[in-house]
């Protein structure tokens, strides 16, 4: 029985992934300081912000679907953003690959929550 949204191992990874984000995006140019560093930490704290709150709302399953989407979407934004700052070579390639390859199961643990969750 899931007794809090800190059990879910999608919550999990999300939120060891907003911490290395986190980090990562104090290594950028601080001429990106207020553009693509903050939209990163934005997206990234989004997902397990996210989670968490729909968590909270669990008495409807559709709600929670709903908040468990808006993940997902955030996860998405995170990938394109990891994409920029390969493509202006603000990362190396395995570090960008280390993140790609998190950020796909996440998203992948995100599908099969909103396709899977019928209750708590």
């Amino acid at each position: 029985m899931l007794r809090s949204y800190q059990d879910l191992e999608v919550y999990k990874r999300s939120y060891q992934l907003l911490l290395d984000i986190h980090k990562l995006s104090f290594t950028l140019p601080d001429r990106e300081r207020f553009e693509l560093s903050s939209q990163l930490r934005k997206a990234a704290v989004s997902i397990p912000l996210n989670i968490a709150e729909g968590c909270g709302r669990n008495d409807c399953v559709k709600e929670f679907k709903h908040f468990l989407s808006d993940s997902l979407g955030s996860c998405n934004e995170v990938q394109v953003l990891l994409n920029m700052l390969k493509g202006l070579c603000y990362i190396e390639q395995l570090l960008y690959q280390s993140f790609k390859d998190e950020y796909d199961i996440l998203g992948k643990q995100l599908n099969t929550k909103i396709n899977k969750w019928h209750n708590i």
